[in-house]
């Protein structure tokens, strides 16, 4: 039987986001910093849980298959991109939910095993009135990531290496993303990796540096996050430093847009105007929408353009991601109608 080619291989945590609409007393009251993403022992997951449910009456929004490099595989499968991903699961049903929604994606991936022990990783978003969320992570056995996951036929017949950023806070997750980059830099794939929180940057700096290694070819950012790497509050100061370690840097900057940097210079590239109600995700799109571009043959510009239309899209509503795989091809031929 002939291995699968993929577009673009993607390595993080599973995650199963369940969403709630709360308001900013709640987050106040419970002790939870707005707008970041909190790693949480099962003590406080269990006890917030019962805290919205109990005490405020509230009900999920959403629950969906998720973390990061989810999202992103998912974005690039359903614009068109075959796309692989490695993850853990426990034999549980937050497991069994989390694979099985992912495989309806479109998305291939390394199967559970009997053997894991434990619970999968959970996370629980909160979604202030101002589209603001915070998210609350148990990573349950994804902490425990490791090269076993890895799937190495697949990488070696894909294009494109994806890396979660938040695999820094686990050395055997580290250990996997280190390995991933080799098997791609022996078989000539491009690599890219995701910073993925100013919290990353700011308690996980010298993860995040063995992860990136002598370079990379495609880092992603958002300018908080750029401007934390750097130490200033000055953008093409960050920009110049993040040259050190990326060929080509995507950042993003919200409603303004994002920023593409190549080595023959970079570019502005336009926002769109929307009435956001749940920033969950837009990040994570962005980068599955640019991934798509590249393996398509796009510009980097016009990758961009896809990336920052369809995340401007995305928070009109809440969710990290759209609900089918025609909602993305739609906005992709509605934007390229344009």
């Amino acid at each position: 039987m002939s291995t699968p080619s993929y577009d673009v291989y993607g390595i993080g945590n599973a995650m199963v986001d369940t969403e709630y609409k709360v308001e900013d007393s709640f987050l106040s009251a419970n002790s939870i910093e707005k707008g970041r993403m909190t790693l949480v022992d099962p003590e406080f997951m269990h006890n917030l849980v019962q805290n919205l449910q109990d005490d405020q009456g509230l009900t999920p929004s959403r629950q969906c298959s998720g973390g990061s490099a989810a999202n992103t595989m998912i974005a690039a499968q359903s614009f068109g991109s075959p796309s692989f991903y490695s993850c853990k699961l426990a034999q549980d049903d937050t497991g069994t939910f989390f694979h099985a929604d992912l495989r309806s994606t479109g998305v291939n991936s390394v199967p559970l095993s009997e053997d894991n022990q434990g619970v999968s990783g959970r996370c629980v978003v909160l979604i202030t009135p101002d589209a603001q969320r915070s998210m609350n992570t148990n990573l349950g056995i994804s902490e425990t990531l490791s090269i076993s996951e890895v799937d190495e036929v697949a990488l070696r017949n894909s294009r494109f290496l994806y890396i979660e950023g938040y695999l820094c806070t686990s050395p055997t997750g580290r250990a996997a993303a280190i390995h991933c980059s080799e098997i791609a830099e022996q078989n000539h794939l491009e690599t890219s990796l995701t910073l993925s929180d100013t919290s990353m940057v700011e308690f996980f700096r010298d993860e995040l540096e063995a992860m990136l290694g002598n370079g990379i070819d495609h880092l992603f950012c958002n300018e908080e996050e750029a401007l934390s790497w750097a130490k200033t509050d000055r953008l093409d100061i960050a920009i110049t430093e993040l040259k050190d370690i990326a060929k080509f840097i995507n950042v993003t900057l919200g409603a303004k847009g994002s920023m593409v940097i190549e080595a023959h210079g970079q570019k502005h590239i336009r926002g769109y105007e929307v009435s956001p109600k749940d920033t969950t995700g837009a990040g994570d799109i962005y980068a599955g929408a640019c991934l798509h571009g590249w393996a398509s043959g796009m510009s980097a510009q016009d990758s961009a353009t896809l990336g920052n239309y369809t995340a401007a899209q995305l928070i009109t509503r809440f969710g990290a991601r759209f609900d089918s795989v025609d909602e993305y091809q739609e906005l992709k031929k509605e934007l390229m109608g344009r």
